[in-house]
């Protein structure tokens, strides 16, 4: 399965029936969880509900907002909704003649009440709902099209990414050794300069060999290459993957912090582990940005 971006959009349009057609539109964010929001007409709550059991079974992530517009432009002439009218014009004059008041409904107010007039052609809701529910799997498959084309440019990002960091471990790699003798050199030069002659020799060669073990990155960089093979993994497995990824991320990163920690404060070669440890993180918060926006 490809893997998904959470940003798209889809629209499809249909027909309830002859005079009266629709459009359905679909827009996608990046969210957390999967956020549902509806702009549909009035009186569409059984159609609200559909839908939202629909989109829950097809969508994991994202913040979904799903909009229905019904188009009336096709249809020919309008009418009057004489039910809704007869009722108030009767209301008016039984509260003129209730509280003795002079007047007639004035026919240019009563016209511009909702629902005063229609297109003389009264659709069911079960009829909006039909017609649009029949055309929902197109918009989704639209929206995931649109969706997987995305997320096919943050794989290739990621995957670059994770080259990159990949290069920089290595790079960490080759000069360990030379650092772990640096470090060995400066802990037995200064313990020597504080304790002088008093203590003997071979005990603090051991402390300084337990000090420079505690030191070795050795551990931070196994655990990161493990972490980088497992993430992709996870590119080549595709789904819905996107918080995997941005846990693997966080681990990375707090192993490239462990590595930078443990080397501060060292000169010469171990500049160029300080270097290569930044150049880890930047690329680890670059490939978060990306995987923040996968399903």
């Amino acid at each position: 399965m490809s893997l998904r971006s959470m940003t798209g959009f889809a629209q499809v349009r249909g027909k309830v029936n002859a005079r009266q057609g629709f459009a359905l539109s679909l827009k996608s964010v990046n969210h957390r969880f999967l956020d549902l929001h509806f702009r549909l007409p009035a009186d569409a709550d059984a159609l609200e509900m559909r839908l939202r059991r629909l989109l829950k079974e097809k969508l994991a992530r994202g913040h979904i907002e799903v909009s229905l517009n019904l188009d009336t432009s096709n249809q020919n002439g309008t009418a009057l909704n004489r039910a809704l009218i007869a009722d108030y014009v009767q209301a008016f004059r039984a509260a003129a003649s209730e509280f003795g008041l002079k007047g007639e409904p004035d026919l240019n107010v009563v016209l511009r009440m909702p629902g005063a007039m229609d297109s003389g052609v009264e659709n069911s809701d079960e009829q909006i709902e039909a017609a649009v529910m029949a055309c929902v799997d197109e918009a989704l498959h639209l929206l995931n099209q649109m969706r997987e084309e995305e997320g096919r440019g943050i794989e290739r990002e990621l995957r670059e990414r994770m080259q990159h960091l990949l290069a920089a471990a290595s790079g960490v790699d080759a000069h360990r050794t030379t650092i772990l003798r640096a470090y060995s050199e400066r802990l037995q030069s200064r313990m020597r300069e504080m304790l002088g002659a008093q203590v003997d020799k071979d005990r603090i060669l051991q402390e300084a060999a337990v000090l420079v073990d505690r030191s070795d990155i050795q551990e931070e960089l196994v655990r990161l290459n493990t972490h980088v093979d497992h993430f992709l993994a996870l590119l080549d497995q595709g789904g819905e993957v996107g918080k995997k990824m941005d846990f693997l991320l966080q681990e990375m990163n707090r192993e490239a912090n462990t590595l930078l920690s443990k080397t501060s404060g060292l000169a010469g070669e171990a500049l160029k582990i300080t270097e290569a440890g930044l150049l880890m993180k930047s690329e680890i918060e670059k490939a978060r940005e990306q995987v923040q926006n996968l399903e």
